[in-house]
């Protein structure tokens, strides 16, 4: 009786250990930057992407266009 259980447990154990998904998990999660300059410059990035997106609303539509939330990250953005 106590052979099946160790199998069964080993089993279980194989199983979960061979998920790759719940394995990286368990160890945390992958780095997804190499170096803190890769971290800054793909921040460096999003936020030019926002503002880009942000100016081509105004572009097409007026500054009436924005809201005022968007406004405000306008002003953030700039202001980096």
């Amino acid at each position: 009786m106590t052979v099946i259980i160790i199998l069964l447990g080993l089993i279980v154990i194989g199983y979960f250990a061979f998920q790759s998904k719940k394995v990286k998990n368990m160890f945390g999660s992958e780095n997804k930057y190499y170096t803190l300059d890769d971290e800054f410059n793909a921040k460096r990035k999003d936020r030019q992407d926002e503002i880009d997106k942000l100016l081509s609303k105004i572009g097409k539509n007026g500054v009436d266009a924005l809201t005022e939330k968007e406004r405000k990250r306008l002003d953030e953005l700039s202001q980096k």
